[in-house]
């Protein structure tokens, strides 16, 4: 029976040959195999093995990187403590208003796990998320270079050493003197609402959209709710709503 992670790397393959606009048979023809092979990948039907997925990634230039995140019992205690700090304690040890004001007049909405931190889910966020026009590109890429940035090096494992501007192939993840920034890079800035902190409002993706777009923040707040339902506490997406 297909497992989860037969179903996951099925579907970044699909991702993949799709942000690349490549067919199925065209993708077979480059790696060497055949279309019904990468359909049964993709669908989840069929567990590829190592050799035959890097073969798949490499014909579209990228590779396999490696990740562990913690068990769900783990993770549910890792909420609960996140739960009970204040959120002005988060955001400033986020360094967000550092790091946004610093973006100047940069047109960006706030997307991810940190947009759903400001809607009231105590979800773990280590990076300030942020969504960036791709006609925006060349005002990020100098801002970076004004904040010495690093860009994330996924062969190395570390920031450095590889290019800085988003078109450029590699992870939209990158270190800058005022914290780390990862950016979803869109045609079009995604819808937000405005959600008030004290004197600050920000302009956020909401939670129902974050739940369509991100499957690990989908993840992160279907456990929270689960939490909340058990518990009796509020369900974010009512409060941010």
């Amino acid at each position: 029976m297909p497992t989860r992670l037969v179903h996951l790397l099925g579907r970044t393959v699909r991702r993949q040959r799709e942000s690349r606009e490549l067919s199925q048979r065209e993708l077979a023809s480059l790696a060497g195999v055949s279309q019904a092979t990468v359909a049964r990948i993709e669908r989840g039907d069929r567990a590829a093995g190592l050799p035959l997925l890097e073969r798949l990634l490499a014909a579209m230039d990228v590779q396999l990187t490696v990740a562990v995140e913690p068990l769900d019992a783990h993770l549910d205690a890792t909420l609960a403590e996140l739960a009970a700090r204040p959120l002005a304690d988060r955001i400033d040890e986020l360094g967000l208003h550092r790091l946004l004001d610093n973006l100047g007049d940069l047109p960006y909405v706030i997307a991810g796990g940190t947009a759903a931190l400001l809607q009231g889910a105590p979800l773990p966020v280590d990076a300030v998320e942020v969504a960036i026009r791709w006609r925006d590109s060349a005002r990020f890429t100098r801002w970076l270079e004004a904040a010495y940035g690093q860009r994330w090096n996924a062969r190395w494992g570390e920031f450095g050493g590889v290019h800085l501007e988003p078109e450029e192939q590699g992870e939209h993840r990158w270190q800058t003197r005022h914290g780390e920034i990862r950016a979803s890079m869109c045609d079009e800035l995604p819808d937000a609402v405005e959600v008030r902190h004290g004197e600050r409002s920000y302009p956020v993706v909401p939670l129902v959209a974050l739940e369509v777009a991100n499957p690990r923040v989908a993840g992160l707040l279907r456990v929270h709710r689960e939490r909340a339902a058990a518990g009796g506490g509020a369900d974010p997406a009512a409060a941010a709503g």
